[in-house]
């Protein structure tokens, strides 16, 4: 995050009363807002107030929200967050895919909103995941490979491992089927996702309580997966 006492947030959406809400709500003493209504004025401010987190519609009027992402992308790894109407699944894969860091759908409570802004911020100061990763009661030591559940040492294969690791290092962040397939297996098996739902199931089967209803690995659906970081 910038050295300000700040976070500034910079919101792309066309929608007068969106804005307004927004500036409503976040406008405060955490947060400075920037605005901007279409997307070559969106790439300008990012340019120009190097923002700590975006908040970005896809529907913009003279460009689609995914090809900003594609253009920010190509110089800064500033953290994205798509507020968007659009449900479909391939709509939601193809802004993550493009870059972006987190989706949610219009219409969005903001508590779910600044908490999705807050974990994006903290991923955005962390050089390097902490050794040691701690949510309830899962605990993740990086370092030394050991997965412990109410401090009992958990048995994973090395493919759940590095699965559950992937998760770690974006912790907090929606990642695709495909791109975890393509970083476990490589990209002959991003049209198997079985593989990765059956290794995702026996993972739940491992470290939750639960499986039916896990509190760690939350499923995007249709989209992929994501790490509880709070």
């Amino acid at each position: 995050m910038s050295s300000e006492s700040v976070a500034r947030i910079l919101v792309v959406d066309d929608e007068v009363a969106i804005q307004r809400f927004l500036r409503a709500a976040l406008d405060t003493g955490e947060y400075l807002l920037h605005q901007a209504q279409d997307g070559h004025t969106a790439l300008a401010a990012a340019t120009a107030t190097r923002p700590d987190v975006i908040l970005l519609d896809l529907g913009l009027p003279d460009m689609d929200g995914v090809e900003v992402i594609r253009r920010i992308r190509e110089w800064s790894q500033v953290p994205i967050i798509v507020l968007s109407v659009r449900e479909r699944e391939d709509d939601k894969v193809k802004a993550l895919d493009a870059g972006a860091d987190d989706y949610l759908t219009k219409p969005f409570g903001i508590a779910e909103l600044t908490a999705r802004i807050r974990v994006a911020l903290r991923r955005s100061q962390q050089q390097a995941p902490e050794p040691v990763h701690r949510i309830d009661e899962l605990e993740v030591d990086l370092s030394r490979r050991i997965v412990r559940v109410r401090g009992e040492e958990i048995q994973v294969t090395p493919t759940e491992w590095d699965i559950l690791r992937l998760l770690v290092v974006h912790a907090g962040k929606v990642l695709t089927h495909g791109q975890i397939l393509r970083q476990i297996w490589g990209v002959a098996y991003l049209e198997q996702p079985h593989v990765l739902r059956v290794n995702i199931s026996n993972l739940r089967h491992k470290i939750e309580k639960d499986p039916s209803r896990p509190r760690y690995i939350v499923t995007e659906p249709g989209v992929g997966y994501r790490l509880k970081a709070e």
